[in-house]
C-alpha cells in the first residue's frame, strides 16, 4: 500500500462543511458571517505522549481530543481539523484501529477532516483544529480580574495515577488503574462547558501540562495573580474515593500531574449562579478552588487557610 491509496481508505470522506476538502493543495474553509476562526495544533510522539503499547482506538481518540480542548478553552465550536501522521511502516490493523478512534470523536463533535499529510518516520501525530467563535467572544488567558472565583472542570489528577502504575513507582486495586487509564488514554474535550462559559468566564485555559503550569499562563497573561485551596484541590482527584495516597502525593498528582484535559477558568463572585448553570447545561462538574488577587504570584492554601510551603511544578517538555 501507498502513501495515497492509505489517505484515500482510511482518511478521506467527501467534504460537509468545508468548500474544499481532501485531495488538493489545499482546503477551503468560509467561516460563517460575524465569525473568527480560532485554530490549533498540537504533537503526539511515541515515548514522550504515549506508550508504545497504547490501543490504537483511544490514540486515535485522544490525537484529536487534546487539540478540541484547546478549542473549548477558547469557547470555540469545532469545525476541521487537518492530520500530520509519521508512521515507521505501513500496519493496516493499527490504521483501521487509528482512523475508528479519531473519525468517532470527530463525528461526535461534527468536525471534519480537510487535509494534512503523511510521511514514514517515527511515531508522530499532528493535529491542527479549526473552530469558529463570534467576533469578540472568544475566551482568552488574559481577562482574569482581582476578586474572581478560580474553578476547575471534572476531575484531576487520574491520568497521572495511571502513568505512575505504568512507571512501576504506584500500585493500586485494577479498577482503579482501568478507571485512571480512561482518563489518561481518553481524555473529554469540554467543548460543551467553554461554549455554555462566552460571556461568563474572563479568562480560561485547558489543563494539560498540570493545572498549577497552566493557571500559571492565565495569571500571567492577566497580570494578576492567585490564592489555591488545597482542600478543594484535593476533592479533585476521582479515584482517591476508592485507595488512599500520602497526602503529599495526592495533591501533588492533582496540582501538577497533566494529561487531565479539564479546563481552569476565572469569573465574577457574582456569576456564581451562571457559572453553576453553565456547568448545568454542559453535563460536567465544577469546583470552585480559588480566587484571583491584584498581587502577582500563586499562594497554596493549607487546610486551616493559611500559606503553605511547596515546591510543585508542573510538565516542561524541555525541563
Amino acid at each position: 500500500m501507498g502513501e495515497f491509496d492509505l489517505i484515500e481508505r482510511y482518511f478521506t470522506r467527501p467534504a460537509r462543511h468545508a468548500v474544499l476538502g481532501v485531495g488538493d493543495d489545499c482546503a477551503l474553509l468560509a467561516p460563517a458571517s460575524g465569525m473568527q476562526l480560532a485554530l490549533s495544533t498540537d504533537m503526539l510522539v511515541e515515548g514522550r505522549h504515549f506508550l508504545s503499547t497504547v490501543n490504537p482506538v483511544h490514540l486515535g481518540h485522544k490525537a484529536l481530543a487534546v487539540n478540541l480542548s484547546d478549542l473549548a478553552a477558547c469557547g470555540a465550536r469545532p469545525r476541521a481539523f487537518l492530520l500530520s501522521l509519521a508512521l515507521p511502516r505501513i500496519d493496516e490493523v493499527w490504521l483501521a484501529g487509528f482512523a475508528q478512534g479519531l473519525w468517532a470523536l470527530a463525528d461526535a463533535f461534527g468536525c471534519e477532516l480537510i487535509g494534512g499529510d503523511t510521511t514514514q518516520g517515527p511515531l508522530n501525530i499532528s493535529i491542527t483544529v479549526v473552530g469558529e467563535t463570534p467576533q469578540g467572544q472568544a475566551l482568552l488567558r488574559s481577562g482574569a480580574q482581582a476578586g474572581d472565583d478560580i474553578y476547575v472542570s471534572g476531575h484531576l489528577g487520574d491520568a497521572r495515577v495511571a502513568l505512575e502504575v505504568f512507571r512501576g513507582s504506584l500500585s493500586v486495586p485494577s479498577s482503579v488503574f482501568n478507571a485512571a487509564r480512561i482518563r489518561m488514554e481518553q481524555p473529554t474535550p469540554r467543548v460543551a462547558l467553554g461554549l455554555a462559559l462566552r460571556g461568563i468566564a474572563t479568562a480560561a485555559a485547558d489543563i494539560s501540562d498540570g493545572l498549577l503550569g497552566d493557571l500559571s499562563h492565565i495569571l500571567k497573561a492577566s497580570q494578576v495573580g492567585a490564592t489555591l485551596d488545597s482542600a478543594a484541590a484535593l476533592s479533585l482527584l476521582a479515584c482517591a474515593t476508592e485507595f488512599e495516597l500520602p497526602p503529599s502525593k495526592h495533591l501533588q498528582f492533582v496540582l501538577t500531574g497533566g494529561d487531565d484535559y479539564e479546563l481552569v477558568f476565572t469569573a465574577p463572585a457574582s456569576k456564581r449562579a451562571e457559572v453553576h448553570a453553565a456547568g448545568l447545561i454542559a453535563l460536567t462538574r465544577l469546583t470552585r478552588i480559588g480566587q484571583i488577587c491584584a498581587e502577582p504570584g500563586l499562594t497554596l492554601l493549607d487546610t486551616d487557610g493559611q500559606p503553605m510551603a511547596h515546591n510543585f511544578v508542573s510538565f516542561d517538555h524541555f525541563a
